[in-house]
């Protein structure tokens, strides 16, 4: 049952978007509250055609959402894999048509866990082949027309000098535990796990933002806020969090035979990665500055909260 609260953020993000000139209207309209950033609602337009509205939770979502504005208007040219088409996009309000396909996963939030919309135990073999395809095709974009475009571009060196950064940064603020904080040191000082280039990477690659479609081909990407040119390896996180090493080097082996660049120890700095995905739980808590947020990046870090 959509409550009351549902129906009138309903209610008020339809009013926005028809005020932009988007006849859409509230019947049948479904509200998705998992996004860390947005809100979200899909409705329909006066001809049945499907959209989504994305309402910003808070003023810093919106500085980032023009950075993915422009991303999006530059990966349409480039990728062959589908993204979304922004038709509007004010401080209040982006909106853009469907993409066709269905999320690899939804996300329960009582629940706290994955709703599968696939086999992922293990993902079937065309699902890894077509991810592998666009990954490939996305890390394989040139940096310079990337950054003409004015998406954010890192070095190698930046990327890695802005790790240390934010290792000491949540360390001061936060707190890390002592096994966790040697990891890091170790991963940081030892130049064999780091590449030496910088590719144009999606950064928030988990299930719900994989499009498929028909016996699970990857159609497309969604939610692109966090993406820049920085380290390949962050794409590869997620997968390797919830699918496990073995899955994870299926997936790297075809992301290679598709043209994909990788290194001596990439999976070994996957898994580093890994180990240090607390700093990104750290980060989002210190920008949020919500309790909830905050105890939940303590716990990562393996630091007890008061």
């Amino acid at each position: 049952m959509t409550n009351q609260n549902d129906m009138q953020l309903i209610t008020e993000t339809v009013a926005l978007a028809r005020n932009q000139g988007l006849a859409v209207h509230s019947e049948n309209a479904k509200l998705n509250e998992t996004g860390m950033d947005f809100q979200v609602v899909f409705v329909e337009d006066d001809t049945g055609m499907p959209w989504v509205l994305r309402k910003p939770r808070r003023s810093d979502v919106v500085e980032r959402a023009a950075s993915e504005g422009r991303t999006l208007a530059f990966l349409r040219t480039v990728l062959t894999a589908d993204v979304p088409d922004w038709k509007i996009h004010t401080p209040e309000l982006i909106a853009y048509p469907m993409l066709k396909g269905t999320p690899a996963a939804g996300i329960d939030l009582e629940q706290k866990q994955y709703v599968w919309n696939m086999n992922h135990q293990p993902p079937s073999d065309h699902f890894i082949r077509t991810l592998a395809g666009i990954l490939a095709e996305l890390h394989g974009v040139n940096p310079a027309d990337a950054c003409q475009s004015g998406i954010k571009v890192m070095s190698p060196e930046e990327v890695r000098r802005n790790t240390v950064e934010s290792m000491d940064d949540v360390k001061n603020k936060l707190g890390v535990s002592e096994q966790l904080w040697q990891r890091w040191q170790t991963w940081i000082n030892d130049d064999a796990y780091w590449p030496g280039f910088s590719a144009l990477i999606h950064g928030d690659l988990h299930p719900a933002h994989i499009l498929i479609g028909q016996n699970e081909h990857v159609t497309g990407l969604l939610d692109w806020t966090e993406s820049k040119v920085a380290d390949p390896a962050k794409d590869f996180i997620f997968y390797q969090m919830l699918f496990g090493e073995e899955e994870t080097a299926r997936l790297l082996e075809y992301y290679r035979q598709a043209g994909g660049r990788i290194w001596a120890k990439m999976q070994e700095h996957i898994a580093e990665m890994q180990a240090a995905y607390p700093l990104e739980v750290a980060k989002f808590a210190l920008q949020t500055q919500q309790e909830e947020h905050i105890n939940m990046a303590l716990e990562a870090l393996g630091v007890k909260s008061d």
